[in-house]
């Protein structure tokens, strides 16, 4: 059997396995080139992290525990030296995402290969408005080049931009730009964390007012819009069930239509290697304690205060919650069969 058969019989086992999470985020480094408006990263940047020996022992941790899905992010994770073993490592046993923030991916080609998606931040085509929001002159002609490059190269390459009031009336256009050309786009939503904590694992801060979404109408036109674009266009990585979701959070009376699953389907890990069911709470153990932390007393009590946890709507976390178990994932073939094939690609 081949590497390729090996992965994808892996990753088929492990995704009807009940009772296991799905989807992790690994932060694996706090360094950051980038100065993002809306970011709090780069402030609280430390040059401490695993080795890349370490991180290999966790992925293999992650990986018995059932984890299918890995998203490698940071600080932006491009900047670790040894960043290409990482990544050769984790695309051997999951379907593998990697962030970049534009400035990188273009000059790790090698890297990347092997990985299933680069997603590359670009939050306007306005070069001004862009750059301001990166706090980087340059910022969106490296990130346009490294989209250019990438799918020149044939790796895999998609285009999110955050959604915030800063740029809402732009969304709908930046995604007609890159579908147009055969680019995936999917979408992160401006939050910030209602909680301040020394153990969070990392923190976005305050709300910024010029990002909190204050024209709700607008929002819900935008997920109409997208949903009926999505009828003709392939490339929109969303679903009707994540955009109706989020449709929801802005209409006259606020509703929620998910409970968070944090912990169940999904859990964060950082540069340390500590571990959480996202990064909004205080870490939990150690991802080297998975194991036998997985099953226990204390893990049991913080699903329930996730459960009920109401301060974030991050669309990941909202789309593992909706999609991260075995019948979420049965339900994502049904609502669109696309999404789910890039899943299991």
């Amino acid at each position: 059997m081949t590497s390729g058969w090996k992965k994808a019989a892996s990753i088929a086992r492990r995704s009807v396995t009940p009772g296991k999470p799905h989807h992790a985020q690994w932060l694996i480094t706090r360094k950051c080139n980038y100065r993002c408006v809306g970011c709090n990263v780069w402030k609280e940047q430390d040059q401490n992290e695993l080795s890349s020996e370490e991180i290999k022992k966790g992925l293999d941790i992650l990986r018995d525990a059932g984890i299918v899905e890995l998203v490698i992010s940071g600080g932006d994770p491009l900047l670790r030296p040894d960043i290409a073993e990482i990544l050769d490592y984790a695309s051997d046993h999951f379907v593998t995402t990697v962030y970049d923030n534009g400035s990188m991916a273009a000059k790790k080609l090698d890297a990347l290969r092997k990985v299933d998606f680069v997603a590359i931040s670009i939050d306007s085509l306005d070069e001004a408005k862009n750059d301001a929001i990166k706090a980087v002159p340059g910022a969106l002609k490296s990130a346009l080049h490294a989209v250019e490059t990438l799918q020149k190269e044939g790796i895999r390459v998609a285009v999110t931009p955050t959604i915030s009031q800063k740029n809402l009336y732009e969304i709908v256009d930046i995604t007609k730009h890159f579908t147009g050309k055969g680019i995936p786009v999917w979408y992160c939503l401006y939050s910030y964390d209602t909680s301040v904590d020394s153990k969070q694992l990392f923190r976005i801060g305050k709300a910024n007012d010029e990002f909190v979404i204050t024209d709700k109408q607008a929002m819900i036109s935008f997920c109409d819009q997208i949903m009926e674009m999505m009828k003709t266009n392939k490339n929109i990585l969303m679903t009707k069930g994540l955009l109706k979701a989020l449709r929801s959070l802005y209409k006259e009376k606020e509703a929620r239509t998910w409970k968070c699953q944090a912990l169940n389907h999904f859990l964060v890990v950082d540069h340390l290697g500590r571990i959480s069911g996202c990064h909004n709470h205080n870490f939990a153990g150690s991802v080297f304690d998975l194991p036998k932390q997985w099953k226990s007393k204390e893990f049991k009590e913080l699903r329930k205060m996730y459960h009920d946890c109401t301060q974030c709507n991050y669309l990941c976390y909202v789309a593992y919650s909706m999609y991260g178990s075995p019948k979420g994932l049965v339900s994502l073939v049904g609502d669109q069969w696309r999404n789910a094939k890039y899943l299991f690609k």
